[in-house]
């Protein structure tokens, strides 16, 4: 397909929709707590909280995060455990190092103001044109499109396009035209306006609201009887899969955690020991015997499954009591309330995170050598 043509419709068409928009969204808006005080700062955080994490779990990631680091010095002096802590559960954990990267750019370039030009705020690292655009408009109020997925899927319809959307070359053109077409004024509350309509009204999966869209009378794929064919978007390749053993090692009191190297996903998170392949009982035996620990008792727990963009982990698990351990290299045995207040853990080990406070009656266990001790 060629690139979307800023003419498919004609300028006055063009604001009578963007005037319908925000008609809409004034009336419609949902009531957002980072669209309360769009200040800089709370936009930057929410924007990059809301990157592939649904508005109701962010918010009460994004008033946590807040609540401890209210402005961009706090963010640039963060020990590194608070930060990941604050982030654990949303994932992507280097947005979160990204952002205390440019915290400290912004400090240290800018006077610990976050700028307000589109061009400076791309310099910062982890900020892209989606959410340089979305800072610039909403906090700004310059005229600077903010296109992410919901957006695109709004534009694509509305026009009755069928270029492929994952092309990075879709994506400028988009933001070419509405950098052209987007109202003088209100320019935050109209990227918000189709990001909001994109959201809850034009929504990817199954049958788009029409009836309840201010633009439904100017949509081409309405018009063409196409909206469910649009967006285009070509296959992802597929997921590759591991399989991995996890194990939750306790004492009397502690649980076993170890932190991930430093390269690699999730490194710097605290985890579960693990290891690749699905372990039965006497090999799972071994392997802790191996890592110089004594096992007691073994009962195989529930196996789980974390998608991650681009693999899948296929998790089986067991607790296995082990003789009183001390710390020692690679492990760290923690108390319950440690893991709440200092070991951040990522949400692919969510399932057994019970394990550390809850501990199997003795009658479920296995001892080692088979049967109950």
């Amino acid at each position: 397909m060629q690139p979307i043509e800023i003419d498919k419709l004609r300028k006055e068409d063009w604001d009578k929709a963007a005037d319908l928009l925000l008609s809409w969204f004034d009336r419609k808006k949902r009531k957002l707590p980072w669209r309360e005080d769009p200040t800089p700062y709370h936009v930057w955080i929410s924007e990059i909280m809301l990157q592939q994490t649904r508005v109701e779990t962010v918010k009460f990631y994004y008033e946590r995060f807040l609540n401890q680091l209210p402005d961009v010095e706090a963010l640039s002096k963060a020990k590194e455990e608070t930060l990941l802590k604050l982030w654990e559960g949303l994932g992507y954990y280097n947005r979160v190092r990204n952002m205390q990267k440019a915290a400290v750019q912004i400090m240290e370039e800018y006077e610990g103001r976050i700028p307000d030009s589109y061009a400076e705020l791309l310099k910062l690292k982890g900020i892209g044109n989606y959410t340089a655009g979305a800072i610039a408009s909403i906090a700004y109020g310059r005229r600077e499109p903010a296109v992410d997925g919901n957006v695109l899927r709004v534009i694509m319809r509305f026009l009755a396009d069928e270029s492929d959307i994952s092309k990075q070359s879709v994506k400028v053109s988009v933001e070419t035209m509405l950098r052209q077409r987007m109202p003088e004024r209100r320019s935050g509350d109209f990227n918000q306006a189709l990001m909001e309509l994109g959201a809850v009204v034009c929504i990817p999966n199954g049958e788009p609201l029409c009836m309840e869209c201010p633009l439904a009378e100017l949509c081409a794929a309405r018009g063409q009887e196409n909206v469910c064919r649009i967006p285009v978007k070509s296959a992802k390749k597929p997921r590759t899969i591991e399989k991995k053993t996890v194990f939750i090692l306790f004492d009397d009191d502690r649980t076993a955690v170890r932190r991930r190297d430093e390269k690699g996903l999730l490194f710097g998170m605290y985890e579960f020991p693990n290891t690749q392949g699905h372990l039965n009982w006497e090999q799972a035996l071994s392997y802790v015997r191996e890592q110089g620990f004594s096992p007691l008792k073994i009962t195989e727990i529930e196996s789980s499954k974390h998608i991650f963009s681009h693999k899948e982990w296929h998790m089986k698990a067991y607790a296995i009591k082990i003789e009183q351990a001390d710390d020692q290299e690679g492990y760290l045995f923690i108390h319950p309330q440690d893991a709440q207040e200092k070991y951040p853990i990522p949400s692919a080990f969510a399932v057994y995170a019970k394990y550390l406070t809850m501990r199997i009656g003795i009658d479920k266990l296995k001892g080692v050598n088979g049967g109950s001790q």
